[in-house]
């Protein structure tokens, strides 16, 4: 996404996540779309989306070692799709109605909301180096061992520590969703996200990160710490896009086997006036200099990518 009966269940669906500093994720001559911008388009295939209007489950494993302020900063994130932004402003709550823009054939949105439902820990189970199958297989597994219930409308999401290395990670790919068959006739979405705080930070973690080799530049202040951050962007960028497009034949641009989904149709915009290399204009907290641009509970502050708004057809950031 090792055994030849796991693969016979698998249906080739990879969508790759590449969130990047534009001098790693364009191809030679591709044009950065813009908030004003509609050369770019996301059409949809027919296919399910994630309409549950009591809204989408979320069961996280926590795969090796993380802080607890680490774990704080990410569960506050979940918390915030329900918690009304603390003040007016931007919030992850606003920023998500975008994707609730987004129907399925017979008018049914993606779920309004999202919850956190059930998180468990894993100390190494399956060692420091994990093939994408073997994500595959440890999320089936803990369905099948009724650790996680079965849920048609969930996302089980599989994050693992700085020091866990996953096949294609880094090479491209900050992070993928995918599907697979439990039981008969049950698929279930799952999806994977690293900590790139040591692994590919400028890749992974841009703007809080420079990458490797790029313009010279100063990056952002994080306000939760760079690996969390960078995972936050990656979380949500999958979380849009599995819930869009979880089985392949949602809404998409391109190839459905290396598609543009509602986020990464927008790649590299967090904010207004955003160009190669620069993110957008962005809040700055006045006292760390943290920048982002959505509100969460619990006082956290947060950056959210762009998604691509099918009312306006451009990219739209919070609001």
């Amino acid at each position: 996404m090792a055994s030849m009966f796991l693969r016979s269940l698998l249906v080739p669906i990879i969508c790759v996540l590449a969130l990047v500093p534009w001098s790693h994720g364009l191809s030679q001559g591709q044009k950065q779309p813009s908030l004003d911008d509609a050369s770019t388009t996301v059409k949809y295939h027919g296919g399910p989306l994630l309409t549950k209007p009591n809204g989408i489950n979320v069961y996280l494993v926590w795969y090796g070692g993380f802080t607890l302020e680490e774990r704080n900063s990410v569960t506050d994130f979940f918390a915030s799709f329900a918690s009304p932004s603390p003040r007016q402003g931007p919030s992850v709550s606003t920023w998500w109605r975008t994707i609730s823009g987004y129907k399925d054939k017979t008018g049914k949105p993606v779920s309004s909301t999202v919850r956190l439902l059930k998180q468990v820990g894993d100390a190494y189970s399956s060692g420091k180096t994990l093939k994408r199958a073997q994500i595959a297989n440890f999320v089936k597994s803990k369905i099948d061992s009724k650790i996680f219930p079965l849920d048609p409308n969930g996302i089980y999401l599989v994050f693992t520590a700085k020091d866990v290395t996953v096949e294609r990670y880094c090479m491209g790919s900050c992070g993928f969703h995918d599907s697979i068959l439990v039981g008969a006739i049950s698929r279930v979405v799952f999806a994977h996200v690293g900590d790139p705080s040591v692994q590919c930070p400028g890749l992974c973690a841009w703007p809080y990160a420079l990458p490797a080799y790029g313009p010279p530049g100063k990056a952002l202040v994080a306000p939760n710490g760079i690996g969390t951050d960078g995972m936050i962007i990656n979380i949500a960028t999958l979380l849009a896009g599995a819930a869009s497009n979880p089985f392949k034949t949602g809404y998409f641009q391109g190839d459905a086997l290396a598609p543009l989904e509602a986020v990464t149709a927008c790649p590299g915009i967090f904010g207004s006036g955003a160009y190669p290399g620069y993110p957008g204009a962005l809040l700055v907290d006045k006292m760390s200099k943290a920048s982002y641009n959505a509100y969460g509970a619990n006082g956290r502050k947060f950056l959210l990518p762009a998604i691509w708004d099918l009312i306006s057809l451009n990219c739209k950031v919070t609001s």
